[in-house]
């Protein structure tokens, strides 16, 4: 990959090999070059950590909206409140119906808690007990939230779900294992 470094006038060629290198251009715009130059201030070249993940835009964008199911499952993720998270260890899970929720973003945030009672994976949004709107015809219908702008303040527990919560917690704690807090360093000093 070839990129031509502009400083007013042509000033030389930098090769980065594409494989490894993800580009991040800052572009300032001047005048020097017949009024449409482009001077790029700064080249930060990142390690791409796996070559066979795509960094591209459009990619992303087409896994993320032809994903299947069982993907979109994991996507649809809330997360849960601070009680709950101190109760559980874990930060969020997989929204499902008959959780309670509390939406904290966007227009009908700050209402009081509801149940869900549809995840709707297709449009990746959930619609709650009490979040309806009129239709011009005078039927009331759900109105769809994104679930990451809700969090979850009762959970729907049964045996799979608190088995998926129990081995949340366990890889955290392997992941915390090794870690330093304030309270063990004030110890050791």
């Amino acid at each position: 990959m070839d990129i031509l470094v502009w400083d007013g006038i042509p000033s030389s060629t930098i090769k980065f090999p594409s494989s490894y290198l993800v580009i991040c251009h800052t572009y300032t715009k001047t005048t020097s070059f017949s009024g449409f130059g482009h001077n790029v201030k700064d080249i930060k070249a990142k390690m791409k950590f796996n070559k066979m993940v795509s960094s591209s835009r459009r990619k992303n964008r087409k896994r993320h909206f032809n994903a299947p199911s069982h993907v979109r499952r994991k996507i649809m993720s809330s997360a849960l409140s601070k009680d709950l998270r101190q109760k559980y260890n874990v930060r969020s899970v997989p929204i499902r119906k008959d959780d309670e929720v509390q939406v904290v973003r966007g227009h009908y945030k700050g209402q009081q808690v509801g149940k869900v009672v549809q995840v709707y994976r297709k449009k990746f949004v959930i619609y709650i007990e009490r979040i309806q709107r009129e239709k011009a015809n005078g039927a009331s219908v759900h109105v769809g939230i994104d679930p990451s702008k809700v969090v979850i303040v009762k959970l729907k527990i049964d045996k799979d779900r608190k088995r998926i919560l129990e081995r949340k917690a366990r890889s955290r704690q392997v992941a915390d294992k090794g870690k330093h807090t304030e309270e063990t360093i004030m110890e050791t000093s």
